[in-house]
């Protein structure tokens, strides 16, 4: 019995050693090897490499250098501004209307040393008072030099005796996508902050609902509500976009950021400055995006460029030669492939100007030199309507003296073909010309209904009532 005791207990003792031998040797070596493993994957996996102990370089490129040039000549921007406020009960039986005042803020950039700075109107609208901190938390005094809303640009100026930095202007077109830009703002009144992105796109239009076509410069740089008016840079801190807007549904950054392009700001200031308003130049068509579906009817092999529908009477492209179903392909050797492209382009240049488009017609490409003519064409929102006094021409063929000329509808009024019309009289009171308009709408109520009276090229009269938001 002892004999068996002994020889079991061995046995135990003989197979905890072996058990104990394997947990140590095997299982703790096989979880010290996966560890290891792991880290190799991840330092093998093919994609480049990213240093997270030096945050200012992404895929080897250093953003110090443009940050450094830039930080300092973009300011925080405050609008003080008086908005009406919801009636409270005793002012109504009082008959008053209350006020309060309200503050706005955006961004905005020093272009000069002696003090101009450029920023976003949405940023300056209305106000009664605008007051720049500089990133030094010094605070001046703003001057509102001039604004072009369509662009959503507006002009200030500071005084100081010191010499301000500031950042140089780039050339916004011979951006690329996929080029790597800073986002500089002063959102919050502290100091300037930066972000980094790429471009995503260029030539977006916002609203294609909206004639007014606009060009804008995409990017993923985080732009948040308050960064409005400031600078988008590039690697060498030249200002190549003034960021504007967001699209979100949040209203907080979630990846897509907007800007004007820099030489469309730059050619909106030097014109505020030089003349105190903006020069509008009109390559003079209509036209829209060509695609697979639209060459087929042409019967052309391009897909990519501008169809013009239409051509202005008088313009550039009239004189020029520019014909219904030609196609646009380059402008002054920059390829367009929407009409957003072209529109931007043509907003940074001024009238007088000499453009080349390459034009595709009759499967034949060829060079055309377009003169762009002044724009005559004034937007009257309150009316969706954009209207032009008329020409000698306009006066033969509708056989009046006086009216405005309905180049075309917009907002609401879009859906209606209204071009073959004149506008000569707005409740009972003859209209001669554009400020005839501007005052019959300055004397009535911002919601106020017109009778406005119109003659088409027939001869015949029509009126219609147009009620006003």
């Amino acid at each position: 019995m002892k004999s068996f005791i002994k020889t079991l207990g061995i046995a135990i003792l003989g197979g905890a050693i072996v058990l104990g031998s394997y947990k140590f040797f095997f299982e703790e070596n096989s979880q010290q090897f996966k560890y290891p493993e792991t880290i190799q994957t991840k330092e093998t996996t093919p994609v480049s490499s990213v240093n997270y102990l030096a945050s200012s370089s992404i895929a080897g490129i250093d953003f110090t250098e443009a940050a450094e040039k830039t930080v300092h000549a973009v300011v925080h921007v405050k609008n003080k501004t008086i908005a009406r406020v919801r009636q409270s009960w005793s002012d109504v039986r009082s008959g008053r209307v209350p006020y309060r005042e309200a503050i706005g803020t955006g961004s905005g950039v020093i272009i000069t040393e002696d003090g101009y700075i450029v920023t976003n109107n949405h940023v300056i609208e209305n106000a009664r008072e605008l007051e720049v901190t500089l990133n030094n938390n010094k605070t001046y005094k703003a001057t509102l030099i001039g604004t072009e809303p369509n662009s959503d640009i507006a002009l200030l100026k500071i005084e100081t005796e010191e010499i301000l930095p500031y950042i140089i202007f780039g050339n916004s077109d011979q951006t690329k996508i996929g080029d790597w830009v800073l986002a500089v703002g002063n959102p919050f009144n502290l100091t300037s902050t930066v972000t980094a992105g790429i471009i995503s796109a260029k030539g977006r239009d916002l609203d294609a609902t909206d004639s007014n076509v606009q060009s804008f410069i995409q990017t993923d740089a985080a732009v948040n509500p308050g960064n409005s008016g400031g600078a988008l840079v590039n690697i060498n801190g030249e200002l190549i976009g003034i960021n504007t807007a967001i699209a979100s549904k949040t209203g907080s950054y979630v990846g897509y950021s907007f800007a004007v392009p820099s030489n469309n700001a730059r050619k909106i200031i030097n014109d505020i400055m030089e003349f105190g308003f903006v020069q509008k130049g009109m390559l003079g068509i209509r036209g829209g995006d060509l695609n697979g579906n639209i060459a087929k009817e042409l019967g052309i092999n391009e897909t990519e460029g501008i169809v013009v529908s239409e051509v202005v009477e008088d313009s550039g492209a009239d004189i020029a030669g520019l014909l219904e179903g030609d196609v646009i392909t380059m402008i002054d050797q920059i390829k367009v492939t929407k009409f957003a492209d072209l529109t931007g382009y043509v907003t940074s240049k001024n009238p007088g100007d000499i453009l080349i488009a390459r034009v595709l017609r009759d499967g034949v490409l060829k060079d055309v030199n377009i003169e762009l003519t002044k724009n005559n064409t004034t937007r009257i929102t309150a009316i969706g309507m954009d209207l032009r006094n008329l020409t000698p021409a306009d006066r033969a063929t509708y056989q009046v003296k006086e009216g405005v000329k309905i180049v075309q509808t917009t907002g609401d009024l879009s859906r209606y073909n209204m071009s073959d019309y004149i506008i000569t009289k707005i409740n009972d009171r003859p209209i001669s010309n554009i400020e005839d308009v501007q005052k019959v709408l300055r004397d009535v109520s911002p919601n106020a209904t017109l009778l406005i009276q119109m003659k088409n090229s027939a001869g015949e009269t029509e009126r219609f009532r147009y009620a006003m938001d």
